[in-house]
């Protein structure tokens, strides 16, 4: 018996080291056996203490067919782009590893990602597609939630001791101020002062183009809404555009029925030249007061590196008066460009319509952008200072204008 265990020790000095070069090594059984025979246990961290438990010996599978994926895909020239099936289970070997992936996506997202040129910036549209389908899903519990809420606070209003005996005033349901509302833009399509948004700005982003239609829809919301709507018009709109395929998503078949007056056709070719006014925030002429005889016009673009003079020089091309609101009039403002959104030029120009009251109008001007109101001496002051900048430049361009006919005439005399 001592000879045996003596020849087991040295056996185990020698395998020992060879051993756990390739990640075994030897154990003693929790309980000793008769034989006392050493067991040889493979090194793994991930694997259950418990011997019911299956061992799943693919796992590593799929860690290598991901390395091999990613490989493939940084590999992939754009000519040899992969396919639908490709990205389907790269996305699968994605979700099972633990990443940021969406458990549904269209297959619009699909070829949008088949686009992407590198393995970062699919994961990352991956993340955006999955953080978006957990915002979606919160909303639909948040709305189950409610609605279960309003079915109990139903059934509580169904008892008859609750119910008051007489009313004084009567309930007013949504689908009733609906009716109203769309009447009130029907008779604005009539006889309302029009409002263009020029929708000549088909290179936008995707992103872009979604933020943009996002916004024009809270104004045709916020122009169903007020006390005079104005008659919208959406020109130079291009039939399966982008502007277009965007409204049918986020509309659906409300699309049709909207009070709305959408043309190709230029807002230059449908209203009188002089009583068009473009405004833009690169305009040098501010805006003194509301004009219920002007068709505005509202450039539909939302551009995230702040592009300036696009929709100014668009101006230009077509000799449109342009003006800017008086912001820097009214306001402490603070470093930065005076963009407003959609939304919020339309909020301003629907309250300088019905009340012509410029303070009450900018406060749709959101708080982070400027420091308060100017006093209004303050006002008066910087009103004047730039009346007077305006009247000097003007008077220079007249200097130089008279001084170069003079030189024209002379040159005439002397070439006679």
């Amino acid at each position: 018996m001592h000879l045996l265990n003596l020849i087991r020790r040295s056996a185990f000095k020698l395998i020992a080291p060879k051993m756990t070069k390739y990640g075994l090594f030897l154990t003693m059984p929790s309980k000793i056996s008769t034989c006392g025979t050493l067991r040889m246990i493979y090194l793994n961290k991930n694997i259950s203490k418990s011997a019911d438990e299956n061992i799943n010996l693919d796992e590593w599978k799929l860690v290598v067919l991901s390395g091999l994926e990613k490989e493939a895909f940084e590999k992939a020239s754009p000519e040899e782009e992969p396919n639908i099936a490709a990205i389907k289970e790269y996305i699968d070997m994605s979700r099972r590893l633990g990443k940021a992936a969406p458990e549904n996506i269209t297959e619009e997202q699909l070829k949008k990602l088949i686009e992407y040129p590198s393995v970062t910036s699919r994961n990352k549209y991956l993340a955006f597609l999955a953080s978006k389908e957990m915002r979606k899903n919160a909303d639909k519990l948040k709305k189950k939630r409610q609605q279960e809420e309003r079915e109990e606070l139903r059934k509580t209003m169904d008892n008859e001791e609750l119910i008051p005996k007489s009313r004084l005033l009567r309930a007013i349901w949504d689908s009733s101020m609906d009716v109203l509302y769309n009447w009130k833009a029907a008779q604005a399509m009539s006889f309302g002062q029009p409002l263009v948004f020029d929708m000549d700005y088909n290179d936008m982003s995707e992103r872009e183009m979604q933020n943009t239609v996002k916004q024009m829809m809270e104004c045709e919301g916020a122009n169903r809404k007020a006390v005079e709507p104005f008659h919208l018009y959406y020109c130079n709109f291009k039939e399966d555009g982008p502007y277009h395929n965007e409204f049918l998503k986020r509309y659906g078949d409300a699309w049709d029925n909207l009070f709305v007056t959408v043309t190709e056709k230029s807002y230059a070719e449908i209203f009188p030249r002089d009583q068009i006014v473009y405004l833009t925030a690169d305009s040098p002429n501010v805006m003194e007061t509301f004009d219920h005889n002007k068709i505005y016009i509202i450039g539909s673009l939302v551009d995230k590196t702040i592009k300036k003079g696009v929709s100014l020089a668009r101006a230009k091309r077509l000799k449109l008066a342009t003006a800017q609101l008086p912001l820097e009039r009214y306001f402490h403002w603070k470093t930065g460009a005076k963009v407003l959104t959609l939304d919020q030029m339309m909020n301003i120009l629907l309250t300088l319509k019905n009340t012509g009251n410029w303070k009450e109008a900018l406060e749709f001007v959101p708080k982070r952008k400027h420091e308060g109101f100017l006093d209004p001496s303050l006002q008066h002051y910087i009103h004047r200072q730039k009346n007077k900048k305006i009247y000097e430049q003007n008077f220079k361009k007249k200097l130089l204008v008279e001084e170069l006919s003079k030189k024209r005439l002379w040159n005439g005399l002397w070439e006679e």
